[in-house]
């Protein structure tokens, strides 16, 4: 038990794909199978349906085609239909080598869906099993709704592989099509799998629509299951399927056993398929949300600082994260010396009481307050001068006409000194960053990288409410700023003059002298 290696076979690029909205473009399938392959070291990955569409078939050529020069191909595996050759052809033409084959695991199924016997169902198989054969392409296959075919025609799925264990399938791929399952019949349908058929290879797919597939994962795993099939955050139809890296994470740290996952490029990946697929990843979902290895209560913090009581064997550093101590009404000293020790600050006792009683009082007026404001704060506190908004976005113009790019003039006050530019954009904020690009690159001045752009706007259908943007930026360090105004745009204007100023004063390194704040650099 304790030697095992659980295998993992990913199909973000196949399943995860059926997410409601969700379509990788050519370029991004061919970035995610890298990905996966080449740094978080996936056992094997599903990246399509085969007859899908002509985009379809040029991703798969393309992924093969890099797999091949990579000497990865075998781990390339296509979904595929009993359809005669047609499928087969068509993975064989795309580069493919391996096929997944969709046959019905429930009587439900096949009577209904194929409107067929079981014996036809077989025949038509294994007729498809000796083509595959003829054309070098080895075959997995999956039965469909097994886990309703256990509950009420385990006679058929019986038969099924009675029928098939003796023939050219490499793995018998047990998918719970309908998230139906509890960890209880997990583990007794997948023991009765590995009783009656010792001899074959078993996949467990889990979907999520009772919030029990990992729990089924891990019940899968103890009753002997070696491989488990996962999407990159839990993408897939409805509830979506097991994420990767909570998979990972049960067998490590639950299970005590081993897979070739490595886990410090789990959150790397996740985020990039997050921007790709445009599905946000929740701030709180298990090792890769944004506030799972934040520390809000200040007693908490005060208990990591002494003697780390509040760390558990989830070290964000296995994922590529870090802890970090969050600002609001919660807060205690703690925290705020924590946030201070990252920006290299420090100040007096009388000092850190009233920066720790206004961050509370932010709180409770349910502002949000990141460790990018905290040198605001700090200054507001302190009335400290020498901590000023050196830039100043002064005056801006930005219009929006049908069949028109929208374009921007932009006047910015740099120490003191007026700076204007004109340019147009996509977009009414993408003009006004052009505008500001124009005027930093006459400064020989480095702008940030713009990682993420979200916009909160409150519920109820009010257009006069308060809608709240937060720009992810990246220089030295990846950080946020945020805006607060009635329009879209001018929040996001607010956002970006915070974001110059954490860069212009160097907010990004601070050192002090003497009870004084002073910044590196400007």
């Amino acid at each position: 038990m304790k030697n095992r290696i659980i295998k993992i076979m990913d199909t973000t690029l196949r399943d995860g794909e059926q997410t409601t909205g969700v379509s990788f473009t050519c370029s991004e399938k061919l970035s995610i199978t890298k990905l996966l392959i080449s740094e978080l070291n996936v056992d094997r990955i599903e990246v399509a349906s085969a007859r899908v569409s002509k985009g379809e078939f040029e991703a798969v050529s393309k992924i093969t085609s890099w797999a091949k020069e990579a000497g990865e191909l075998d781990k390339i595996e296509i979904l595929g239909f009993v359809d005669g050759v047609a499928s087969l052809e068509w993975i064989q033409k795309a580069g493919g080598r391996v096929m997944n084959l969709l046959c019905k695991g429930s009587l439900n199924h096949v009577q209904n869906q194929l409107r067929k016997t079981p014996e036809e169902h077989v025949a038509d198989i294994k007729a498809l099993l000796v083509k595959a054969e003829e054309m070098n392409i080895r075959v997995n296959i999956y039965l469909e709704d097994w886990s309703n075919g256990m509950r009420s025609s385990s006679d058929y799925v019986l038969y099924l592989l009675d029928e098939l264990r003796n023939e050219k399938i490499e793995r018998f791929m047990l998918p719970d099509t309908l998230g139906v399952l509890n960890p209880q019949e997990t583990a007794e349908y997948c023991q009765l799998m590995l009783k009656n058929y010792p001899e074959l290879h078993f996949d467990f797919h889990a979907h999520n629509d009772y919030d029990l597939a990992i729990g089924n994962v891990m019940e899968a795993i103890k009753a002997g299951i070696n491989c488990i099939h996962t999407t990159v955050n839990g993408l897939g139809e409805r509830a979506g399927n097991a994420p990767i890296s909570s998979v990972v994470a049960v067998i490590e740290d639950q299970l005590h056993l081993k897979s070739s996952i490595n886990e410090q490029h789990l959150s790397k990946v996740s985020k990039i398929v997050e921007s790709f697929s445009g599905v946000r990843i929740p701030a709180n979902k298990p090792l890769i949300g944004e506030f799972v290895f934040t520390q809000c209560s200040g007693v908490h913090a005060d208990g990591d600082q002494k003697a780390q009581l509040y760390q558990n064997e989830l070290k964000p550093e296995r994922f590529g994260r870090q802890t970090t101590y969050a600002l609001g009404k919660t807060s205690g000293k703690s925290n705020i010396l924590k946030n201070l020790e990252t920006l290299g600050l420090t100040l007096d006792k009388e000092s850190i009481k009233k920066v720790t009683d206004k961050v509370i009082e932010l709180g409770d007026l349910k502002k949000t307050v990141t460790i990018d404001d905290l040198p605001y704060i700090v200054a507001d506190v302190l009335r400290n001068e020498s901590i000023s908004d050196k830039i100043k976005i002064k005056k801006y113009v930005i219009s929006l006409s049908k069949g028109m790019s929208p374009s921007a003039s932009v006047l910015v006050g740099i120490h003191g000194e007026n700076h204007e530019a004109v340019s147009g954009g996509d977009g009414q904020y993408d003009a006004f960053m052009n505008a500001l690009k124009k005027i930093y690159n006459r400064q020989n001045k480095e702008l940030p990288q713009l990682v993420d752009y979200s916009v909160t706007i409150p519920p109820g259908g009010k257009t006069d409410a308060l809608v709240e943007t937060t720009i992810t930026w990246k220089l030295e360090r990846e950080f946020k700023t945020r805006g607060l105004e009635p329009d879209q745009t001018t929040a996001a204007i607010i956002a970006t003059e915070k974001m110059l100023n954490i860069i212009e004063n160097n907010y990004l390194a601070i050192e002090t002298k003497e009870n004084q704040i002073a910044f590196i650099g400007n």
